[in-house]
């Protein structure tokens, strides 16, 4: 069937499956790329919709430990954090909703933003309006009568849905997109693989067909030229142009036999035959050579003028099909080297997503440490709180034992007031007895005048006694009123120990939530470091396939190009061949027709001409 077939029929073909399987590799391979890139992109938008969501149930998290903070403190610092929380909060809950595509996820960021409006109205903004207009006790109260109501559990679990979903769809991505990198491995491998075996076949079979004819057909030319006329021309039963040339041979084979047999012909037939010998010899050994511009540009007398036009037409089917072939061959390279880069630029991509999940997993590491190292500073503050608890504990004790020391301070003095009242008592009477007897002693006369001198001094004696117990009651009355201000005082400092450790105690139990909360964002962010690292291990890993895919491309381009090099060999003229280099078929050299040989060649029939039409 092969040797029925017209030349230019035979390399269409072969090139046709050429180029039919390097089509079907490439389509192979783009519907992989591109299902590649669509996992690539599905995985991006869940990981961005999956980082909002963390950032609102974060927002939530800094609204709630802000407002504790400045129920505490009321310190206004807290609040510019909150008011900052709860703006995020509300622009990236209006982001993540125009961007969710699924109902239900959308519901639940509308379920979220409820009870966060909720949360505001009811606890967020009115305590801290509370706590501007001065009433912080009461909304401290509240607070602590509300327990675990005050908290924003209910906002925060419609979006832990949320992330729970884009992280399932991740793993879904992930598993598609090495399913597809595989696939478009095995796919670049086999059929890069089956290119390569079908060219190889493809030109072991051509140089079957057409280079081992052409190089029987010159050998009998050259054993034509050198006399010898009895042999057999081979592949006159060929249907395509090699078996015209051959069919051609055999008419100089039988026109050589009948010129031996004929012993007659003219000098102008000899040279018009060798000219056509020597011409077709020459022109057949440069196209065996692989030189297909070699036409004969010299006049053929005669019936051998259709040879010359067989020929020319002959040689110029071979090199526009040769022209088409590298043609071919180039636009294979352009698309291998097309899906080189296309594969580059994709790994260049993943390896920048790597770096990007890289960075964020150790900055969510980071974030844990600060996390637990707030986590320890308030269990540590809460042993502090402790403590202070005992020491305004024992402080109230020391004030009520300053209290009842200075109670008996006070029935002392009242004991001593009774004393100075006696004495007082005594030393009136005493002064009245000396006035009595300085009367006594005035009644006497001279004889009672030592008497009158006694009580009068004795009289002395008693005023100044009862000066110096006036003062002693002054001093003891000044006494008393101090003891009594001494316990007020000691009372009030009771009563703002007592103020102290309620507000110690309402202090430990807010401390005690804040690290719970800490510890909960901690352990959270803990399992999304762990899915980050393993989500930037299964990127690195698709990085590394992807460069793998290219270089199997490039390789599929390399391979192209040394078919394009081989089909060069040919030269076709016009800047279409490679470098001039004779392709070996046969031995020795071609010799050229002598002119003893020509003589057989001039009576050639005229119906001969017919045979080269189709060459």
């Amino acid at each position: 069937m092969l040797k029925s077939l017209k030349i230019p029929r035979k390399l269409g073909l072969s090139f046709l499956t050429v180029c039919a399987s390097a089509a079907i590799m490439m389509v192979v391979f783009y519907s992989n790329i591109a299902m590649i890139r669509t996992t690539t992109d599905g995985n991006n938008l869940s990981q961005s919709i999956h980082a909002q969501a963390l950032t609102l149930e974060t927002a939530l998290l800094r609204q709630n430990s802000q407002l504790r903070g400045f129920l505490v403190t009321a310190d206004p610092t807290y609040l510019k954090s909150y008011y900052e929380a709860r703006d995020e909060y509300d622009t990236t809950s209006a982001d993540l909703e125009k961007r969710l595509s699924d109902p239900a996820q959308r519901d639940a960021v509308l379920e979220s933003r409820k009870e966060t409006l909720a949360w505001r109205t009811q606890w967020g903004d009115r305590l801290i309006e509370e706590v501007k207009a001065g009433q912080r006790d009461a909304a401290q109260d509240a607070v602590r009568a509300a327990g675990k109501a005050v908290l924003v559990s209910a906002a925060v679990l419609p979006l832990r849905s949320i992330r729970e979903a884009q992280s399932a769809l991740i793993e879904k991505n992930s598993n598609n997109q090495n399913a597809a990198i595989s696939s478009a491995m095995t796919a670049l491998i086999v059929g890069g693989i089956a290119l390569i075996g079908v060219a190889i076949t493809m030109a072991a079979l051509l140089t079957g067909v057409i280079a081992r004819p052409v190089t029987r057909l010159t050998t009998t030319m050259a054993s034509l030229a050198a006399g010898r006329n009895d042999i057999d021309v081979p592949d006159v039963d060929r249907g395509d142009e090699l078996g015209d040339m051959a069919r051609a041979v055999l008419v100089f084979r039988d026109a050589a036999v009948a010129k031996q047999a004929a012993e007659a012909a003219n000098a102008k037939a000899e040279a018009a035959q060798k000219l056509v010998v020597e011409t077709i010899s020459t022109h057949l050994s440069e196209l065996a050579g692989g030189n297909l511009t070699a036409r004969i540009t010299e006049d053929f007398p005669g019936d051998y003028a259709a040879v010359k036009t067989n020929f020319n037409d002959a040689v110029t089917a071979l090199r526009a099909l040769l022209a088409s072939v590298m043609e071919t061959t180039s636009t294979i390279r352009t698309g291998s080297s097309e899906i080189a880069q296309a594969s580059e630029d994709l790994a260049r991509r993943t390896e920048s997503n790597a770096a990007s999940l890289e960075e964020t997993a150790a900055a969510v590491t980071q974030m844990d440490g600060r996390l637990r190292a707030t986590a320890d500073a308030a269990k540590r503050t809460v042993g502090q709180a402790d403590a202070t608890m005992a020491s305004v504990t024992d402080g109230r004790a020391t004030a009520d034992e300053a209290v009842q020391a200075m109670t008996r301070v006070a029935d002392s003095a009242k004991g001593i007031d009774s004393v100075i009242e006696g004495l007082d008592k005594i030393a009136f009477q005493t002064r009245v007895l000396a006035m009595n007897a300085a009367v006594e002693a005035g009644r006497a006369g001279e004889a009672g005048r030592g008497f009158a001198v006694v009580a009068d001094l004795v009289s002395a004696l008693a005023m100044r006694a009862e000066e110096e117990a006036g003062r002693a009651r002054d001093q003891l009355t000044a006494t008393q009123t101090d003891i009594v201000t001494a316990v007020q005082a000691v009372q009030r400092v009771d009563g703002a120990l007592s103020d102290i450790s309620q507000g110690v105690g309402a202090v430990h139990q807010l401390l005690g939530d804040m690290a719970t909360d800490n510890q909960a964002q901690a352990s959270a962010i803990t399992e999304i470091s762990s899915a980050l690292g393993s989500m930037d291990q299964a990127t690195q890993q698709n990085a590394a396939m992807v460069e793998e895919t290219s270089a199997a491309a490039r390789n599929l381009a390399g391979e192209v190009g040394t078919l394009t090099e081989q089909a060069r060999q040919f030269n076709i003229g016009d800047g279409g061949a490679g470098p001039a280099r004779r392709m070996p078929s046969f031995d020795g050299p071609v010799r050229q027709l002598p002119p003893a040989a020509v003589s057989a060649l001039v009576r050639t029939p005229s119906g001969a001409s017919d045979d080269w039409q189709s060459f």
